[in-house]
């Protein structure tokens, strides 16, 4: 064990991303700042947890209550593990923009507030906004409904509380599944951003609040809302809740240290702030969260241990599955992560197999060398304040993830609908087509039967595609873009397998689109003699992955070895969007088998004595460090009122209210054998997220002011 910790520390992770296949490098780091009294740099608009990371930092302070270290986990301004000082005021290191100059210090102990925390010279007054329809959330489903709102000339107010619109499909690199002509299918999440927020910005009558949070719903069907540190009233005469999802959490000992955080937050950093926050990473889950971000990590540069999944199959897409078994990621189901192990910081992870009870099976666990682990076991809906509007007897509508958690895809469709019904309440005749409401179905449908898969009766042909999307998922891209229409879908559907019949020409439209990079080109008439063939394969990664000697390891659709391979050439071109075509030489007898080639090796792995007595009590509430004994004793003593564990133990009084913990805790409940109607449920009341008082101090002599938003 020594030298395994030995060999952790000394690979620490941090750095910046200098060179990606998909984005452009960010810009330079000038913003002059100090952590801790030690002066460092940010990128022009960069929060400080991402700053932070860049540096190699990781612990951001320790917990009052028992002095253990304090990371990030959501990156997403939904929980309070990354609360640092900043020049002297409690913050979310996630939510704050580095400013020039700015002293942050770690929290160690409870916060001591300093003269910087007095209250700030009066300002203009509560601000006090009256608008037809307010939009809480900027994703792909908000920004849809309020351009539909818009286009319906109905004056629309806007609010997210990053510093800029897109949500989660600033994160994804990756190219949409779907349908070319209704959802953008087959261009990447980032463009799809790109061309939301375009057509946005061309509508008069939606206005658009950034770094604006919704705090609380009242009484009086007033929303609270924090601007810029600024607090206003929004009385609006309709709402549209859009506010997304925050990603589940999984009780395990260790589960608190730094480094073991969620997808979504590796996302943010790797993806929208091009920062590498890990050199050797590990994933938990098997949905398509936890398989896209093992591709985005390789993509950056980032060794990914393997992954594993608690179901015996994984939840996600398998073309999203195959993808990294075949870049060389294993992947293991029906096992899942035991515990996480390190001093200050993760430096292993113990892993086992379970059976059909998800119990852990003696004699399998396996220990793996890593500074990260990605927690990607599902997503909850953002509707704590939708759930409070309507008990209000607000006009209140809900899309995307806020209504039900699918794909961005289904969101962009949840949101056109919400826009069109919202437009439609007040009489403008805008009814949704039927034909939204069904493909809004089938984009939210979960993945489908498989089916064998077929060698294409092509074989024998000069050049022929060979599809091997085997599942049913709504997606149609290789269908629109072969210039001889060989490609296409029996059923006329978008979810069934498409089939190859027909002429091809060998372009490679179909390889260079498929989400999926599920379609790879096989040309037999390379070599005369039937010794080698050639098959071009879609390859999203940069010429450092490429091998100087140009041999590869060839692996199957499927992530299992075939054999040997030599490149033989790579096309890159504009209508590729980002992806290269590699020609891959191959024997003969391969052609029809070779999908791909690893781009790392699997890992080393060693056996872990399963020691019961190892297992610590692990932590519920991040926020208030309350571990699973406490809750379980209370449990045990009668406690059936989630008010009351509240009170007993400060179980969800922290800074996330609760939004991590409860769902954690009702499942303690249920391992306790307690029928889910005998539990009292907890009262929600505003706010819903940590407002500092002087935000409401805020009122001018001259009282408050009322005015519409434009």
């Amino acid at each position: 064990m020594t030298a395994r910790r030995t060999s952790a520390r000394r690979a620490q992770p941090g750095g910046r991303i200098e060179r990606h296949p998909i984005l452009s490098a960010g810009g330079p780091a000038t913003v002059e700042f100090r952590f801790a009294g030690r002066p460092l740099l940010a990128r022009e608009g960069e929060v400080i947890s991402s700053a932070l990371y860049a540096a190699g930092v990781r612990i951001f302070g320790r917990h009052h209550r028992d002095g253990r270290p304090l990371g990030i986990y959501c990156v997403n301004g939904q929980c309070s593990q990354c609360t640092v000082l900043a020049d002297g005021r409690p913050v979310k290191a996630c939510m704050t923009v580095v400013r020039p100059g700015m002293r942050v210090e770690p929290v160690a102990g409870r916060p001591q507030l300093g003269a910087d925390d007095r209250l700030p010279p009066s300002g203009p007054g509560i601000r006090e906004v009256r608008v037809p329809v307010l939009v809480v959330g900027g994703g792909p489903a908000g920004i849809s409904a309020a351009i539909e709102l818009g286009r319906a000339g109905i004056r629309t107010l806007l609010i997210d509380d990053k510093q800029a619109l897109g949500g989660k499909l600033t994160l994804q690199t990756h190219t949409f599944f779907g349908s070319v002509a209704d959802c953008y299918a087959g261009t990447r999440g980032i463009d799809i951003a790109a061309i939301l927020e375009r057509d946005l910005a061309a509508l008069p009558d939606v206005e658009v609040w950034l770094d604006a949070s919704a705090v609380g719903i009242f009484e009086d069907r007033a929303v609270g809302v924090v601007r810029g540190g600024r607090y206003a009233v929004v009385r609006p005469e309709a709402l549209l809740v859009a506010a997304g999802a925050r990603e589940k959490a999984l009780v395990f000992p260790g589960g608190d240290l730094p480094g073991v955080y969620g997808a979504g937050a590796f996302q943010t950093l790797v993806n929208r702030d091009l920062v590498r926050p890990t050199k050797r990473l590990f994933v938990l889950g098997g949905g398509n969260v936890g398989l896209i971000g093992a591709y985005h990590a390789l993509q950056a540069g980032i060794e990914v241990v393997g992954l594993v999944e608690a179901l015996p199959r994984c939840g996600g897409y398998k073309v999203h599955e195959d993808k990294i078994r075949r870049l060389g990621v294993p992947v293991w189901t029906s096992h899942t992560v035991l515990r996480a192990e390190g001093r200050e910081e993760l430096e292993r992870v113990v892993t086992a197999r379970v059976d059909e009870r998800f119990r852990p099976v003696p004699g399998t666990e396996r220990v793996y060398e890593v500074d990260t682990l990605l927690v990607a076991v599902g997503l909850s809906p953002v509707d704590e304040i939708l759930q409070k509007a309507r008990q209000y007897g607000m006009r209140a509508w809900a899309a995307g993830d806020s209504e039900e958690i699918a794909e961005a895809s289904a969101a962009i469709f949840s949101g056109r609908i919400a826009g069109r019904r919202i437009a439609e309440s007040f009489g403008v005749p805008v009814r949704a087509p039927e034909k939204w409401t069904q493909t809004a179905a089938v984009l939210r449908s979960k993945p489908g039967r498989e089916v064998p898969f077929a060698p294409p009766a092509a074989a024998g042909r000069a050049v022929y595609p060979v599809i091997r999307c085997v599942q049913e998922i709504p997606c149609n891209p290789c269908t629109q873009v072969c210039p001889v229409g060989s490609i296409s879908i029996p059923d006329g559907t978008i979810t069934s397998p498409p089939v190859f019949a027909g002429d091809c020409l060998g372009c490679g439209r179909c390889a260079g689109i498929c989400p999926g990079l599920a379609i790879v080109l096989v040309e037999e008439d390379h070599d005369p003699t039937r010794r080698t063939a050639v098959v071009t394969v879609p390859f999203e990664f940069g010429d450092d992955r490429l091998p100087r000697s140009g041999r590869v390891v060839t692996t199957g659709f499927e992530g299992e070895v075939v054999g040997a391979g030599r490149i033989a050439g790579v096309r890159q071109r504009a209508d590729q969007d980002r992806r290269r075509l590699v020609r891959l030489e191959v024997p003969w007898d391969d052609r029809l088998r070779v999908a791909g080639f690893r781009v790392q090796e699997p890992p080393a792995e060693a056996a872990a004595a399963f020691d019961p007595a190892l297992q610590d009590d692990p932590v519920i509430c991040l926020c208030e460090r309350v571990r699973r004994s406490e809750v379980v004793a209370a449990i045990r003593g009668g406690v059936r009122d989630l008010n009351q564990l509240k009170a007993a133990v400060r179980l969800g009084m922290g800074g996330c209210g609760g939004k991590r913990c409860m769902e954690l805790v009702r499942r303690v409940f249920r391992e306790e054998g307690i029928d889910p109607g005998e539990i009292t449920p907890g009262t929600w009341r505003p706010l819903d997220r940590e407002v500092p008082l002087a935000v409401f101090a805020d009122v001018a002599d001259a009282g408050d002011t009322t005015e519409d938003p434009k």
